[in-house]
């Protein structure tokens, strides 16, 4: 005869009630703002709609109609410069001021100055850069002086505006990764800098054989999310440029959806493009975990 089933202790039972209360607002969070709203995404991007009116359903004509744009794929090649232009450069230079303010007493004191950036509106700093990017703005105006050279229109010039958004978005997230690194570089042994400069390594040769390999899964963590959050670069590019111009120099991917979605309410489209965001997004990240296996090491 099969056992009954144990009846579970009253304070068993009102505890795990508990759980599932303090769980639920994130859970319902979660539903209503993340999971219903993204397989509605998918599900309109099969369809025609405006806004107004019933979907007209079209299958795959949303994204062939944006894989043969020439907008659109002018905004997947700006994003990806973006992200090849600044994450390398962001946190190479990140790194390198991390370990210059290791050994710096004063250095909450950076820290705080390179930190203030992150924790400022983007809308804000989008648009001092903005005043100080222009063909009379500081910027412009100091190199004309130092060089002897017309003012460069930073925002204005095809050839610039690019540059402008990736000069903007390293300096707005540098802080947060040199708080990243100097954390990661503070948690090396020790010991094992003492046994290296024992044996006669030079600090740049502790650099790069010691700390860089010790501190990779920090690396490879700030790559994935620097990244990703490159995909996702906008409100820099609303406020600092005019619609994403000249001709089209800055508009990325999020921009495009914005563009559509919301001011031509061309919503199937826009949710086209942002299923093949997200898809791109998907291989690249799914690359960098396929990478860490020979360039990330765990051991320490």
């Amino acid at each position: 005869m099969p056992h009954a089933r144990r009846r579970l202790p009253a304070w068993r039972r009102r505890d795990r009630w508990w759980g599932w209360f303090f769980v639920a607002p994130q859970t319902i969070g979660m539903v209503v703002f993340v999971l219903i709203p993204f397989a509605l995404t998918i599900a309109l991007s099969f369809g025609k709609w405006s806004g107004l009116g019933p979907i007209r359903w079209i299958g795959l004509d949303n994204y062939t109609d944006q894989l043969t744009d020439p907008v659109f794929l002018r905004s997947i090649v700006n994003t990806f410069v973006i992200a090849v232009v600044t994450v390398p450069v962001g946190l190479g230079a990140s790194i390198v001021v991390a370990t210059l303010l290791e050994k710096l007493r004063t250095r909450a004191l950076y820290l705080v100055m390179f930190f203030a950036p992150v924790v400022t509106s983007s809308i804000a700093v989008a648009m001092i850069w903005q005043q100080m990017l222009r063909s009379d703005g500081l910027i412009s105006e100091s190199l004309a002086s130092m060089f002897g050279i017309d003012p460069p229109d930073w925002l204005g010039d095809p050839r610039l505006a690019l540059i402008a958004v990736c000069l903007v978005a390293i300096w707005s997230s540098m802080g947060l990764n040199v708080v990243i690194f100097l954390a990661g570089l503070k948690n090396i042994p020790p010991s094992v800098l003492e046994a290296a400069t024992v044996d006669g390594a030079s600090p740049v040769s502790q650099f790069f054989r010691i700390k860089m390999p010790l501190i990779s899964p920090v690396i490879f963590y700030s790559t994935i999310v620097a990244v990703i959050s490159s995909f996702q670069t906008f409100d820099i590019v609303y406020v600092l440029t005019n619609d994403a111009g000249p001709d089209n120099a800055t508009r990325t991917m999020v921009y495009h959806i914005y563009d559509v979605g919301y001011r031509s309410a061309k919503f199937g489209v826009a949710s086209a493009a942002s299923v093949i965001l997200l898809l791109i997004t998907l291989v690249v990240t799914m690359i960098q975990l396929a990478a860490q296996k020979k360039l990330v090491n765990y051991d320490l």
